[in-house]
Order: structure tokens, then sequence, then C-alpha cells
């Protein structure tokens, strides 16, 4: 490149800091796709730099290294990148190159040029040992090129099977012209190739390769790249020493035939003659079980002959998403509609599962989901399911099935217990709800604050829930009399009471605190003055929810203090720390006055108002003495049946955990009380197993995508993780033309392997996106 090319800067350092290799790489490519061509590095041990610049297309791009550049600088470099390390470079440069041109200012360490199937690397010095290990060589581009000044260490050319490689052993052949340049052992296991060397090779592998006469092409050839590679490295001026023919020697692989077997070693058809059958096969001990003809065995066999055959397994197994989901929303199929223009239909499947897709996976759920996507894996950013959630917004009430004869109470208007009455009122049960509050939701109405959702979205769809459900009686006590009375007017009654006696501080002055549920519910409607200056007791998700409204109520000052690391995570934590809430542990409360809150090591913390928010427990004196408990937690069946084979309970009397935890207990009771109706056991929906994430090839999709913003880029970069997305790559990859893609009579399809043409090479495993090819063993003969 010309001198006067003006080169942009990217210094691997931010202040005292340095960038780690990953974010260093996201910089380069950064600056590739806003259009820069020349970049400067400024390296501090960053692996990987100038690799996969593929974003320029065609365009020449030029990387310059300062510094010190990390391992594998250039791997999976392109035909368009141009890199030049002003100094020495550490490990594996040009690892996996397709294509690069790299040149080095000075020595190399190991395993220069590993597994290169293109481009060219030039070292102005020596290089360390396996340099130039298991290159390859496509027929249709030229052949990877390493061209060292210097000398090169042990095991070069290892497994070598393409390239050329010329070592021009400057400095060593001139302290002794017979001094080996090529290490211990070298071109051992080589199968391809060549290597062009001045000096001595140092015992090479005269099995795998030999010595040959350098004739005029290779000559001519030789002499004009060796002009480029001296002006590439500022060394033009040794040509004419270097430039000797009688110095050069040339070792290229040994062909098949002359590795031929040495003399006195059986064939396969002496061997079978004159061992096998004489000893063991035709009238030896076991000639009576021999059933095998003696014939060829093709090299690439197919049909019984092969060790592993390919199968399908579409929908075999869950993605991790769905598995993840407590609820045990198909995450995967609702992308699987989006992407084949089926949104509504999307929306809908929602319904099955949930009653609240927009307000809890739309914003109240922390997402295990995206927690356990594939993408992961790879630091990918996870597909986002709350854009899905939120757009179920206004989808349509789906129908119930027909009427049944048959009742069901659910005791509490949460949403465990709206889910409960959602899904046995889909199944064309009856159903009634009881809650002693005068609106249902649960805390989601009466705690939870209005900046996590919005109050339209969760109105509309209560609204939907009371279309479903118009039996809901509200401010609806439940005592031992009333839940026997229940008991006996329904067939089957669903426990969703919840947990709303707070826990409270044994301390002295604990009556001066406010429980989080109460200040919460307070709050929301604005009928509490926290003062400047709030403590908060317990620093979870709910301590922080009480520390936002706390601000929006004008405190100022706002303290969360645990006896141990704060348990709080995600959005809640957050949007505290956004206020300026701050964390305080470990502190053990001593007292509460009117001052604030006075700990065991004698500090006090100054509060207007003091938030216990340690946790609920349940009240389940009402259920009475058959009802089996355990820690004061209703104990269930993994069905969530009680002792009582009548009654069901869900959510947080049972014991604490996530709302979407409540939601898929109402599912799964639900459903379980449709099977003792039906006459059948319960079992689970959706038994089947997680797929191996590691089945599932993220190469395919774009790891620069750090937000998403339509359902549509959604359902694209979904991974598919077990369902088939229809791509037929497997079709295209089969070297035999063995897959076909077969439609079934009720409109699905099936993916079919032919045994007479698919010779198990597994390349429709590899190549499959979403995991659904596997390779497993063939049927014995």
């Amino acid at each position: 490149m010309n001198e006067n090319t003006f080169y942009i800067n990217i210094s691997g350092k931010k202040g005292d800091n340095r960038v780690p290799s990953r974010l260093l790489e996201e910089m380069i490519q950064n600056a590739v796709e806003q259009g820069h061509r020349a970049i400067e590095v400024r390296a501090y041990g960053q692996h990987g730099i100038g690799g996969r610049l593929w974003r320029a297309g065609d365009e020449k791009i030029n990387i310059r290294i300062q510094g010190q550049s990390g391992q594998r600088t250039g791997s999976l470099g392109y035909p368009n990148t141009e890199i030049e390390i002003m100094g020495p470079a550490s490990d594996d440069i040009g690892w996996l190159n397709a294509g690069a041109h790299i040149t080095v200012h000075g020595n190399a360490s190991n395993g220069v040029m590993n597994g290169a199937a293109q481009g060219r690397v030039y070292i102005g010095g020596n290089i360390g040992a396996r340099g130039m290990t298991m290159t390859k060589r496509n027929p249709r581009f030229d052949p990877p090129e390493l061209w060292v000044l210097g000398s090169a260490g042990d095991y070069f050319g290892e497994f070598m099977a393409g390239g050329i490689a010329v070592i021009c052993g400057w400095e060593p052949i001139l302290q002794n012209p017979q001094a080996s340049v090529l290490g211990y052992r070298p071109m051992v296991g080589m199968v391809g190739g060549k290597v062009f060397f001045r000096g001595d090779a140092g015992g090479f592998s005269e099995k795998d390769a030999r010595i040959i006469p350098i004739n005029d092409r290779d000559w001519e050839w030789l002499c004009t790249n060796l002009n480029d590679f001296l002006c590439g490295i500022n060394r033009v001026e040794l040509f004419d020493t270097l430039s000797k023919r009688s110095q050069w020697k040339l070792l290229r692989a040994r062909t098949p035939q002359e590795k031929m077997v040495t003399p006195g070693t059986l064939s396969m058809e002496a061997f079978r003659q004159d061992v096998w059958d004489r000893e063991l096969g035709r009238g030896g001990l076991i000639g009576d079980l021999q059933e095998i003809e003696k014939g060829a065995i093709p090299l690439i066999t197919r049909g019984n002959w092969r060790r592993f055959v390919p199968v399908w397994e579409h929908a075999k197994y869950k993605a991790p998403c769905q598995a993840a989901c407590p609820t045990g929303i198909p995450v995967q199929e609702r992308w699987h509609l989006i992407r084949n223009g089926l949104a509504d239909e999307a929306q809908a499947m929602g319904l099955k599962y949930t009653p609240f897709p927009a307000t809890v996976c739309g914003y109240l759920c922390p997402n295990p989901c995206m927690a356990s996507c594939t993408k992961n894996l790879q630091y990918m950013t996870p597909v986002d399911v709350r854009l899905l959630g939120r757009a179920g917004e206004d989808t349509p009430l789906p129908s119930p099935a027909g009427k049944s004869a048959k009742k069901a109470a659910v005791i509490g208007a949460g949403p465990g217990g709206i889910s409960a009455a959602w899904h046995l009122a889909l199944k064309g049960h009856g159903v009634t709800i009881f809650d002693e509050s005068d609106k249902i939701g649960g805390k989601i109405s009466s705690v939870i604050p209005d900046s996590r959702i919005p109050r339209e979205t969760l109105e509309k769809e209560l609204e939907r829930v009371t279309k479903m459900i118009p039996d809901i009686r509200l401010n609806h006590g439940i005592t031992p009399r009333s839940f026997a009375k229940i008991k006996k007017e329904f067939d089957y009654v669903i426990v969703a009471a919840g947990t709303k006696k707070p826990r409270m501080l044994p301390v002295p002055g604990i009556e001066l605190a406010v429980s989080a549920n109460d200040f919460l519910a307070l709050a929301k409607v604005d009928k509490v003055k926290p003062g400047k200056r709030v403590v908060i007791i317990g620093a979870g998700n709910v301590g922080c929810d009480a520390a936002t409204e706390a601000h929006r109520l004008g405190a100022e000052i706002i303290t969360l203090i645990d006896v141990q690391k704060p348990a709080a995570f995600g959005r809640e934590k957050k949007e505290a720390e956004s206020v300026g809430a701050t964390f305080q542990w470990p502190c053990f409360t001593k007292e509460i006055t009117s001052m604030g809150v006075h700990l065991d090591d004698g500090e006090v913390i100054e509060a207007d108002t003091v938030v216990i928010s340690i946790g609920d427990v349940p009240d389940t004196q009402f259920l009475g003495p058959d009802i089996e408990t355990c820690n004061g937690f209703v104990r269930v069946t993994p069905f969530n049946q009680t002792s009582d084979p009548t009654v069901f309970a869900i959510g947080d009397i049972t014991g604490p955990g996530l709302i979407t935890d409540a939601i898929g207990a109402g599912r799964r009771a639900a459903e379980a009380i449709d099977s003792i109706i039906a006459g059948k056991e319960p079992a689970p929906t959706d038994s089947r197993p997680e797929i191996e994430k590691s089945r599932v090839k993220l190469e395919y999709f774009n790891p620069a995508v750090k937000d998403y913003h339509s359902l549509d880029q959604c359902g694209s970069e979904c991974a598919s993780c077990g369902r088939c997305r229809d791509c037929g790559i497997c079709i295209h990859v089969c070297p035999e033309g063995a897959i076909e893609r077969v439609e079934k009579p009720d409109g699905t399809f099936e993916y079919q392997s032919d045994p007479e043409r698919c010779i198990g090479c597994g390349f429709c495993k590899g190549a499959c996106p979403c995991g659904i090819w596997e390779m497993v063993s063939n049927v014995p003969m």
C-alpha cells in the first residue's frame, strides 16, 4: 500500500485496561463496516487480529499491527486481507488461512500456517515448531504458501496435504552451508505439497517424502516469487545470494505407489488364502459360521455395509428455550410460524400456554428461555422473546372445547390461579375463581409498579381473562368453613392463594416498619409519602421495586441492606441502581427507631421510612388438617396434587418461585385434572428430552446482531434447535445426492436418505443448522 495511505488507529487498550480479544475484533469489524480499508492496530497480545474480514467483499483491506500481536493473527483470513506485523509474532500465524497475505517483520513462533488452505505468509526471520502442518489444497484455488527467511523448528510439514513452503535458511547457511533448516523429524505424514529449502533437511521422514531435482519450471517459479518475498520483508538486497540454483533442494510427498508395502509383507489376497481360510475360514475353526462370500468390498460403502447411517430427528427433542420455560411454551415453534408469515397463528399459540403473553412474557418474566438460548454458547445475543410476548397484547380470545359436566374452583385470582382457570376453561370445564381482593391479577395488579409494565397492557389482558372466565367472585375471603363448602360444591379445587403474610424481623421497633407488599400497594395508588431517606431491609427484586417506587415518590437517599450478597438481579436491580439506590451488606439489624435502622456493629442508617422485604409466607390454616404441609408450604406431587386427590395447589403456597413458575403450575394442574376426568393417569404433556446444544450450528447466524427490532428479524435469527427449518442444505451438501424432501398426505414433509446411495459420510449432520440429522450405528449384519 502507498506510504501516504491514511490509516485509522485502533488501540488494544482503553485507559490502563487491555481490551479483550473479542471486543477488539468487533472494533475492527465495525471499522470495516463503516468503510475503512486501512487500519493500524496497537496490539497488546490480543488473539485473532485481522481474521474473518468478510464484510468488505472484494475490496482490499490493509491491517498493520504495532506492538505485540497475540496468537492466531490472520486466522480464517480472507483473500481480500493483507496483514503486516511490524515485529515478531506469536503462535499460529495464518491458522486456517483462507486467502490472506500476512507479512511478519521478525520471527514467528509455533504453528505458522497450521491447517491453511489458501493465502501466503512471509516470515522475515525464523519460525518455531510444527509450521505448515495439516495444510490442504483445493485445485480450484492457488495453494497456500509459506516463505521463511531463516529456518523452521521441529516437525515441520507434519501431515502436510498441500501447499508450497520455501525455507531460505539465511542465517544458518551463513554459519554452516550444511546446517539443518527444518528441525527435528520434518515431513512426518506428508501426503501432498512440496518444500524448497537450502542446507540440510535434518532427517526428514523418507517414507513420506523424497528429494527430487528442481526442474526449470519450478526454478522459474521460485526465482520470480523469491523476489516478491524479499521485497515484502524489505530484504531485496539478499536476492543475488539466495538465487543460486546449486544451493536449493526440493522435497515433495511420496505418491501412494511409492509408499507400497515393503517386500515380504502379505497382500490382502495372500492373507485371505494362506492365513484366514486355512486357519479360520473355509475348512477352519469357524468355517461353518462364515456366511459372507469372498469378494471385494467397495472402498466407499453403502446400504448395510455402512458403519453409521443418518436419521432425520425432526421434533424429537425440545429446544433449550422451551425446556427452560416454566410454562413450557414451544418458543421455537412460534418463531417457525413467524418465519412462514403466520404471525397471528404464532400469537394464538401463545394463548394456549399462558393467559399473559404480553404482561409476563413481554415485561415481567426474567426470560429463562433467553438465558438458555443456544446462541449464548458463542456469545451471540439470544433471540428476544419479549418482542413476541408484547405483540400478543391484542390477540383474540381462543375458542374453548365443548362444555363438560365437571366444575372446578380456583382459590386465588393471581397469575397462577388465573392460569389454572384459563386452561380448565379451554378444556371446556366449568370454573369459578374466588379471591379476597376487589380486583383480579394478584400482585401483578396490586403490587408490581407501573414502571415495570404498562397499565394499558395489563388491563387488556385481564379483560381477556374475564371474557374467558366470567364467573369470578371477588371480595370473597376463604375460611375453613367456606373452603369445606367449596369442596362439596365443586368436583375439583385448585388452591392458588399465594403468600400474603409478610415475614417480619423479630427486633425492637419492628412496628415502625412497613412490609414491602404494603408499601408497594400504597405506592401504586400514591397513598404513601416515604420521605427523603428510605432503608429497605432485604435486597431482593421486591426490595428493588420498593426502591424505584420510593424514588418516584420523592425519596433521595435509598439504601438496600442485607445479611448476605443481594439476591437482586436483572431489570429490577438495574432500575434500582439507575435511581441512585445503594446496596450494603452484610448488615445485621439490631433495632428500628425513629432515627432509622441500628445495626449490630453500632452503625445507624438514618431513615424516614423503613421497608421490610425479606419474603412472605402462605396462610394455610383454611385448608384444614387433611391437606399435608411441610415447613409451612403445601406438599404436592409433580402434577400439583395434594394429599387430598380432589385438591391441587400451585404457586407460592407450595414454595417460592417466579410468576412463570406459578403460570406453568396452573397449566400443569389443569391438564392433570382434565386427564383424571377423562379416566387417564396424569402425565407430562411433553416428555421429550432437551436437544444437545452442540448439535446446533451457529455459524449460519450473524454474530454482530446486538439488538432485535422486529418479529421477522427474530424469526430469521432463531436457530430453530431441533426443528427443521426446511432449508434444504442437507440436500445440497450430500455428495451422493442421497437425500430428498418428501411431502406427506397431511401437508407436512420429511427428509429421507436413500440407503442405496448414502455412504454414511455424515455431511448432512455436519451441515444441518438445527441439529436435526444424527448419525447412528447401522444395524449389524
